[in-house]
């Protein structure tokens, strides 16, 4: 029988048979611009209702899991091969969005909903009486629900104000997070100036939990703000975009009673963190068939070093500890535009930075705020931007119009082994090789490799229809030192991952 592992080793050595070489996956779009059945029917039978925009879209997604990831056994426990340690799981995905949204010159509201649900998950059943899961929130919830005043054709400001999605840049830092079941929204008030020089938006606001229990309410004592800018006019070839967030976070959110909410949204630690960036892309076509791009991001602040795990009343008595933090993220590609199947090759490096003294009274790790860390650091989704260094390799070409094919190879490591090993969440790993640590609660040997593994990802999308996409995957993580190390007392092994999903949009 043909392991996972051939099966990725014969993809890719077809891959690399037919095309020149490793660029990021995107979903192939669909035969012909499809607005959904019911605005198809609506905009057939009058022009004018085109300001409607009724309809909603419906997700399957059957995950297989095998080493590491989502499982019962959870991440301090990714990679063990004992016995106990229950490191396989596989359920189905189910999510269901519908949505109505009216569009006029002046004014705009959309209202989302969304009921999302997991098949046959063993994290859901085990997990304690009243606790949930952030993929499965239950019945019909409020996903989304704004209404927007202004219209920039018009006047340069705009206000829009509810329950909405965030995203910017590439949403390493700030994303709606929609290969999640729920996704991510902010209950949150955002004001747009948009001018010919620069245009800036500012917004303030907070997280919505997922609790169906108590209505999916965000808690304003986790306050997110921030003003992200552009400017159009400042090179002719490039975009440019800088930005300024702040997570200001009371310490009496600690006392909450969010005991159906699962870590690590329980809490967040109690901080007053700003976050500093500068992002620069090469527009479409600009340099020909190359393209290019550069973010750096600077944190400053302070923040107490809790986590999780953390009781109640050692959270509120924690110190607030200066944090200084640093992230770099460069990347190039170069497009075979001339060729039918637009092969692309692209190198992308991130690095997020990690407390290389954990007992010095201050912070050093990098914090990856609310990203979409699935578009980034690998598709087993097994790590975030922080104390990493990330090296991905990535190809991609389409075969035919309506479908894409990916391969990607990453190489990663910690920044340093002072600092854990931190999952897609954010939350620290704390292996069987962790040794306690002074103050800081548990820290790595500072002994270990700092070699994480690399990951191999190879994705197939399909637009069967103008209502509908297929997509596969299938993915494997070889381990490296580092793994081997903080498991060497009960054994590791290498990981897989699998997934087949499909979506309509109605």
């Amino acid at each position: 029988m043909m392991t996972l592992h051939s099966l990725l080793t014969v993809a890719l050595g077809l891959a690399l048979g037919s095309a020149p070489a490793l660029a990021q996956y995107a979903p192939p779009p669909p035969p012909r611009p499809f607005p959904g059945f019911m605005n198809e029917n609506l905009r057939s039978r009058d022009p004018y209702l085109a300001v409607w925009d009724v309809g909603g879209s419906f997700r399957l997604r059957y995950e297989s899991k095998q080493g590491a990831g989502f499982t019962d056994a959870g991440s301090n426990w990714d990679f063990s091969d004992r016995p106990q340690d229950d490191t396989e799981n596989a359920y189905l995905l189910y999510r269901l969005m519908p949505r109505a949204g009216f569009t006029g010159k002046w004014f705009a509201a959309t209202l989302e909903g969304r009921s999302s649900y997991s098949y046959g998950d063993e994290r859901y059943a085990s997990a304690a009486p009243g606790q949930g899961l952030t993929e499965r929130d239950g019945a019909l919830d409020l996903h989304q629900a704004f209404v927007m005043v202004g219209n920039h054709k018009e006047f340069p400001l705009s206000l829009k104000v509810g329950r909405q999605e965030l995203a910017y840049g590439d949403q390493r830092l700030v994303g709606h997070f929609r290969w999640n079941n729920n996704a991510r929204t902010f209950d949150a008030l955002k004001l747009r100036y948009q001018s010919a020089p620069f245009g800036v938006d500012v917004f303030t606001g907070g997280v919505v939990t997922n609790d169906h229990r108590n209505g999916n309410a965000a808690n304003f004592q986790d306050l997110f703000s921030g003003a992200y800018f552009n400017f159009p006019s400042l090179a002719k070839n490039e975009i440019v975009e800088s930005y300024l967030y702040a997570r200001n976070v009371a310490r009496g959110i600690v006392t909450d009673d969010w005991s159906g909410v699962p870590a690590p949204f329980r809490f967040p630690a109690p901080q007053d963190t700003y976050t500093a960036g500068l992002r620069i892309r090469s527009k479409p076509l600009a340099y020909g068939a190359w393209d290019y791009g550069i973010e750096a991001l600077y944190q400053f602040g302070n923040k107490t070093a809790v986590f999780p795990a953390t009781p109640v009343a050692a959270a509120l008595t924690a110190p607030r500890l200066d944090l200084k933090a640093y992230a770099l993220v460069l990347q190039a590609g170069y497009t075979w535009s001339d060729l039918t199947s637009q092969p692309r090759f692209s190198l992308i490096y991130s690095y997020g930075s990690g407390d290389r003294n954990p007992t010095d009274g201050s912070v050093g790790t990098f914090q990856n705020l609310f990203p979409t860390n699935h578009l980034f650091y690998g598709y087993m989704d097994l790590s975030s931007l922080q104390n990493l260094h990330d090296l991905r390799l990535a190809y991609t070409l389409k075969p035919r119009a309506n479908v894409s094919v990916a391969f990607e190879v990453h190489f990663q490591a910690l920044a340093t082994s002072d600092d854990f090993w931190y999952n897609v969440a954010g939350v620290p790993r704390n292996f069987a090789g962790a040794a306690a640590g002074s103050g800081r609660g548990y820290r790595i040997n500072p002994t270990y490799s700092r070699v994480l593994g690399q990951e191999l990802d190879v994705v197939v999308g399909w637009a069967f229809a103008p209502s509908g996409q297929l997509e596969v995957g299938l993915s494997h993580y070889f381990r490296g030192d580092y793994i081997k190390e903080s498991l060497s007392s009960v054994g590791s092994k290498d990981a897989n991952y699998a997934y087949v999903q499909t979506n309509f949009n109605f």
